[in-house]
């Protein structure tokens, strides 16, 4: 996100007092001017983070800082008390958001206070969802935290967790929708095992995850599995019938084009061989 593009300067300033753990000067702002926490920002930027509440900058999620203040707990503490002041009409809208923003985010697992601010939303009344947005992003504590708070478990979720009964469980009741979808999830994460099962009961594996799902829908498992950097879940599926020339829907590049891109991308030497050999494999597939 691009701050220098907001000219809401009464915004910007709340902003700052949230990214600096500014309480006191955060409250006085809110007293004089409610209406940073009853409207939105102008700011459409034709994303997940359009117009958003001043809520919804406590995950730094998009990333602009890099970091959160040491006590963004109390901080998000104060601003959903101000909401539910101001704003009750939003309280749902607001804390379901954010819950979700702070579940995918990257900075609050990194710093520590991931599932310190996922409770103080909830316990506000914020509702459990988003386990498989979660792990799609890296973060299997917050998924797991999320189930333990109340939120539905999926296949998908289960597959990602690695919660094999459970797999076992929901994969004799789920849909092809939902099938497709915990595949891609295993072949993300390199779940070779999974991979397997779930190719066993005739998953189809030349897809993409459908919208609402809450896995990357821009992506077939084959180019998820490409990116685990698993070669043996890259076989599975090759072996299954996965197809070499869908592309994903981002970028359009084949499971062969993210092979040969993440050896750019990638700066870990180990993780380039993986690639290169990943590489090899689905050249000579050609």
């Amino acid at each position: 996100m691009d701050i220098s593009k907001i000219s809401d300067a009464l915004f910007l300033e709340a902003i700052a007092a949230v990214d600096g753990g500014n309480i006191p000067v955060l409250k006085d702002l809110i007293t004089a001017h409610p209406r940073l926490i009853t409207e939105r920002l102008n700011y459409p930027s034709g994303d997940y983070f359009d117009s958003p509440y001043l809520l919804w900058f406590i995950a730094d999620n998009p990333i602009r800082n890099e970091k959160l203040p040491a006590n963004i707990v109390e901080v998000t503490a104060l601003l959903i008390a101000e909401i539910k002041k101001h704003a009750p009409d939003t309280v749902e809208k607001q804390l379901d958001y954010a819950l979700g923003l702070v579940a995918t985010g990257r900075i609050p697992r990194e710093c520590g206070v991931q599932i310190q601010l996922m409770d103080v939303l909830i316990d506000a009344s914020a509702t459990p969802h988003g386990c498989s947005g979660a792990l799609a992003h890296g973060n299997i504590e917050a998924a797991a935290h999320l189930i333990k708070r109340g939120s539905k478990l999926t296949l998908t979720t289960a597959v990602g967790l690695n919660w094999v009964d459970d797999v076992v469980r929901l994969a004799s009741s789920a849909t092809d929708d939902e099938n497709l979808a915990a595949l891609t999830m295993a072949a993300f994460y390199g779940k070779t095992d999974m991979v397997a099962y779930l190719l066993n009961l005739g998953v189809d594996p030349n897809d993409y995850p459908k919208k609402g799902t809450g896995f990357h829908t821009q992506a077939t498992p084959l180019h998820q599995a490409v990116c685990s950097r698993s070669l043996d879940s890259v076989k599975l599926l090759v072996e299954a019938g996965a197809r070499l020339d869908l592309t994903d829907k981002a970028y359009g590049g084949t499971p062969l084009g993210w092979a040969k891109y993440m050896q750019t991308e990638d700066t870990d030497e180990q993780h380039q061989k993986e690639y290169a050999v990943t590489e090899a494999y689905l050249s000579g597939l050609n």
